[in-house]
């Protein structure tokens, strides 16, 4: 790890006005951070501590929604009995996600911004375009098993490992952003991260020093909420595909429908044409092989995750069938 400088702030203005410096980064819980820091993967020159700036409280909104203060600890999200009861679906993705240790460390900030665990960035010496522009990816051709099938470019095949932005992008909140001199944008968590393109090191839409001080849940969304995550073992493990999906049914069919992807993209992945075929019809499954088709329209393995595709075809229905009380 390289030296750097540390300083701890105490409201929202004077962190952002803190990180104006470049190579400055903010840190909180630090799961992710550190360890990057650990590998020279991430090497700021200077940390802003942001854990004394308040933001760590989750409040109701004039709409009727809630605001998730950035430094909400993953643990203390998923069991506000809020949370539970109006939006399953997000507290069933955080606590799919790493350990308890880790979920009591982890904030919702923090976890938006996590980067990917693809085996080649985690490796300086391999070629790796979203570590180093322009070195070349090394997953394509290499060992992907656990990359991209939607999204992806010659540039970068990895994926964003998170469960909890797949569920957030289901609910369609919104992520608010403070940046310099007060100034306030806010961006739908669903164009939050990016797609790799020819710039694969931009993870995010975040500008230099900018910081995530809520995210916006709408008001809560009525039917089943469902969060299913398909990994290679029951714990601590990444998703090869997970669906979150919000849906109500009414005499016999679809009235709303709301469905997002993890481990298929480099961000949560959500097409509203999916939402949009599903509502108004009585379940089936035709009609949930036609959600699939959708979805899997320009998917593209890669060899090692050639599989993903029926995976993703498979849990989508599944998760469908059970959504509406569709028995096979």
């Amino acid at each position: 790890m390289r030296p750097f400088d540390y300083y701890r702030s105490n409201d929202p203005a004077d962190a952002v006005e803190a990180a104006s410096e470049k190579g400055a980064l903010f840190i909180a819980g630090g799961t992710n951070l550190l360890d990057l820091m650990k590998l020279d993967l991430m090497t700021p020159n200077r940390l802003i501590d942001i854990n004394r700036i308040g933001l760590d409280e989750i409040t109701p909104s004039d709409d009727g929604g809630l605001f998730i203060g950035t430094l909400v600890t993953n643990s203390d999200c998923a069991a506000d009995m809020r949370i539970r009861q109006d939006y399953e679906v997000l507290s069933r993705a955080i606590l799919a996600g790493a350990s308890g240790q880790l979920r009591n460390k982890a904030t919702t900030g923090g976890n938006l911004c996590q980067r990917t665990r693809c085996y080649y960035f985690y490796d300086p010496d391999m070629p790796c375009n979203k570590r180093k522009p322009g070195s070349g990816c090394s997953a394509v051709g290499g060992a992907n098993r656990i990359h991209a099938i939607l999204g992806a470019s010659d540039e970068c095949i990895a994926t964003y490992p998170g469960d909890m932005a797949v569920a957030m992008a289901a609910l369609d909140a919104q992520v608010v952003i403070e940046g310099q001199g007060g100034d306030i944008r806010t961006v739908p968590v669903r164009d939050f991260h990016r797609l790799p393109g020819d710039q694969p090191d931009k993870d995010n839409i975040l500008r230099p020093g900018e910081l995530i001080t809520h995210v916006t849940l709408p008001p809560p969304a009525r039917g089943r909420h469902i969060y299913r995550k398909v990994r290679d073992r029951a714990s601590y493990a990444f998703a090869l595909v997970s669906i979150a999906a919000v849906v109500e049914m009414d005499a016999g069919k679809i009235a709303s429908a709301s469905l997002a992807f993890g481990g298929l993209a480099h961000k949560p992945w959500h097409d509203p044409e999916i939402d949009d075929l599903l509502i108004g019809e009585a379940p089936s499954d035709a009609l949930f092989d036609k959600a699939a088709d959708i979805l899997l329209a320009d998917a593209n393995g890669q060899g090692g995750n050639d599989f993903k595709i029926p995976l993703a075809r498979r849990t989508l229905k599944a998760v469908l069938r059970e959504a509406t009380g569709e028995r096979s």
